[in-house]
Parts: C-alpha cells; structure tokens; sequence
C-alpha cells in the first residue's frame, strides 16, 4: 500500500511538472496617466473605451460620469451631464460615436462624438422586456453593447434579463436569446459582449464564470470555463481576447480558439494591482486600459 501511494505521488508531481505555466505578459502600468481637472476624481470607475484617436473616455460613478481625456490623458471635456442614473458600460463604434449602458436607468444611449444623443435604446426608469404590440424592447440593468461589421447592435441585457438582443443598425428589434440558467445559451448576468470579425458573438457569463460564443444569430458554439471569471471583455489588433477577470483581479489574453496566451495584474492597490477589474480597452498602439470598481482608478498598461 505504501509502494502504491509513493508511486502515486510521484505519477502527480510528474503531471505537474509538465502542465505549462501560463506566461506572464510583459506591460507595465503608467503612472500618473490621467490629468484632471482641479478637484475632480473618479467615482467608481465602471466603463473604459478608446476612440480612433486614442481618446480615453472613462464612465464612472461621480460627478460629470463620462469624461473625454486626449491620448497624453489630458482632460478635454464632460459629455452627457444629467443623462446618467449608474453608469456601466461605454464603447466607441466604428464611426467614434458613443454608446453608454446605464444599470440605474434601464437604458443604452447612443452619442454623438460632441455628446449629443443620437439613438435610444430602452425607456428611462422602466424595466421589462417589452411592451406588447407596440415593437418597443424595455432592458432590465443592461451591461454592455458590441456591433458587427454591418453595424448591427448587440446588448447584453444582463442584471435582470440574463440575455442578448440583437437590433439592426437603425435601432430595429431583430432578435433575442438566452434565460437565468447554467446550461447552453442561458445565463446568470452576462455582464460584456464583443463581435469578432467573423461575426461570432463572445458573452461574459460572468456568474458562470464563463464565456460563451454564439453565431450572430444567437446558435450556442462553445463555452470556455478556464478563463477565471469574466467582467470586462475587448478585442485587440492581433486577433485575440483580452480577459478583465474580476475575481482573481488580472488581466487574460486568449486566442479566438480559447487558449492562454498570457496573463498580468493581481490583487491589490499598487501600480498594476486591481479591485474589481470591470471593463478592459485597447488603444490605437495597443496600449490597454482597465477600470476598475474598489480603487476608482482606470491604469493605463504598456508593452515593455
């Protein structure tokens, strides 16, 4: 019996000796990045979003919530005073308009580059899923927004509704999946969502520390349970993943197959530290910027 065991010891240590350790991807945080204006701060930072120009909008929970920083982190302007209830997500889109998803409010904003509302999805103040017979989607805390290459518009409709929506570019109702659930194509708050070039849908199940794919009709293709719990999901230049697990507070680079390609960041309040790294976004010279809930910061990351 004792052979047996020492044999089996010795059989483990030699499988975790050859499991690969997972590189550790070299960026370092700038220090000092962001220039506010005298006497402002972040609140807790919710949203980060980068638009062609390198300009950083940063979508917090505080006084003037969505702010416009240029690419040295200067501070340029507020956008949006008195639109917002609890600020949580913010993207660019392809034509650096702005989309704001709003937990508080149960509505997602589309805004011009200057700030000026241009679509509204939702209604102000009233959850649901829709009204009947009137054509009008109602979202319970909304999370995220991503579009694909023919501009269609995909919410993750998440706190409440625990699905995706998908609307044409004009805003029209297409359609919807998933339900409060653990299996295929269910969620429990999908919480980030991205289109890839080839129009595949990658969800943040963030509860089910998951990340689903989808085709861009909603059909389930896999799921990935390997890359810790996701809040904040981006797509960078080269064709991968970038990972805000905000339990393990890291970052996680993957290929579009679902592999590790390296992490950075831990728990903590120092430099390159995170608490509750929420959202992740990647600048023109794939610089990365993560906000982050607990340290009411966003860091901006550079190769070394």
């Amino acid at each position: 019996m004792k052979k047996l065991l020492v044999l089996c010891v010795c059989a483990a240590a030699a499988v975790v000796s050859q499991t690969p350790a997972i590189p550790r991807l070299s960026y370092s945080a700038v220090a000092d990045f962001f220039v506010l204006p005298a006497g402002a701060n972040f609140g807790e930072a919710a949203g980060v979003a980068v638009n062609s120009k390198g300009h950083v909008y940063v979508f917090h929970r505080g006084e003037r919530p969505l702010m416009e920083f240029d690419a040295n982190g200067k501070f340029i302007r507020a956008l949006g005073e008195g639109l917002f209830t609890t600020p949580h997500g913010v993207r660019v889109d392809a034509q650096d308009n702005l989309w704001t998803t709003d937990v508080g409010s149960h509505v997602v904003l589309k805004l011009s580059p200057d700030g000026r509302v241009l679509m509204v999805l939702g209604r102000k103040g009233v959850a649901g899923e829709d009204i009947p017979n009137t054509g009008i989607t109602l979202f319970n805390k909304p999370s995220d927004v991503a579009f694909d290459r023919a501009e269609n518009i995909y919410v993750s409709d998440g706190y409440g509704n625990s699905r995706v929506v998908k609307f044409d570019k004009n805003g029209k109702f297409l359609t919807t999946w998933g339900t409060k659930g653990t299996g295929p194509g269910q969620f429990d708050l999908p919480h980030a969502i991205v289109v890839d070039g080839r129009g595949r849908v990658f969800v943040a199940d963030r509860e089910n520390s998951r990340i689903q794919v989808f085709d861009s009709n909603g059909n389930y293709q896999t799921e990935w349970k390997h890359l810790g719990q996701p809040w904040g999901l981006a797509l960078t230049h080269d064709g991968a993943l970038l990972v805000a697990d905000g339990l393990a507070n890291r970052v996680v680079k993957a290929d579009l197959s679902g592999s590790i390609l390296g992490t950075f960041g831990g728990p903590g309040k120092a430099p390159g530290d995170f608490l509750y790294a929420h959202a992740i976004a990647v600048g023109p010279q794939d610089e990365i910027y993560v906000s982050e809930i607990l340290n009411w910061r966003v860091q901006k990351f550079i190769k070394q």
